[in-house]
């Protein structure tokens, strides 16, 4: 009779989803409120060597310079450092000593700040989405009369439950 009483101290569903209000780093006032201060909090973490080392393995990689900033100021939001207002005008400072960082260390990274497609015309980007789409269709049949070919050189099924074609 017990295992048929409703359990009364389970948790509610959802509730792993809520927290306190003010309980997470971000809603609560940031520890940096100007972007100067922001601006030091950055410069003297991004001078270590280990911030270096990681900084130059993470853009040989390819990986764009804003994506890494990006990432870097929206942690700064989540840990309470600072208010996602002063991490965007942090932006480009963090972007910068990245790139010294880079070229410090003679990394070519890519900036993101780039657009190849920019000179490209609207006729001409269709026409390399296109020229795309035709070569995936030229080898999507290329791969199906491999397959038909192989389909015809089976043999016919034989036995007495085998399907006649």
């Amino acid at each position: 009779m017990d295992s048929m009483q409703p359990l009364h101290d389970a948790p509610i569903p959802g509730m792993s989803l809520t927290a306190e209000l003010g309980g997470r780093p971000w809603q609560s006032p940031p520890q940096y409120t100007t972007v100067d201060e922001a601006i030091d909090y950055y410069i003297q973490r991004m001078s270590t060597e280990e911030f270096s080392q990681q900084l130059e393995s993470i853009l040989e990689l390819g990986i764009p310079v804003t994506t890494v900033a990006n990432t870097v100021q929206l942690a700064g939001v989540m840990d309470g450092k600072h208010s996602v207002d002063v991490g965007m005008l942090v932006m480009p400072v963090i972007m910068e000593v990245m790139m010294l960082i880079g070229d410090a260390a003679d990394v070519k990274y890519n900036t993101g700040l780039d657009n190849p497609e920019k000179d490209l015309t609207s006729d001409a980007v269709l026409a390399k989405i296109k020229n795309e789409l035709k070569n995936k269709k030229d080898k999507k049949e290329s791969t199906n009369e491999v397959k038909e070919e192989e389909v015809l050189s089976e043999e016919e099924p034989k036995g007495l439950m085998a399907r006649k074609k």
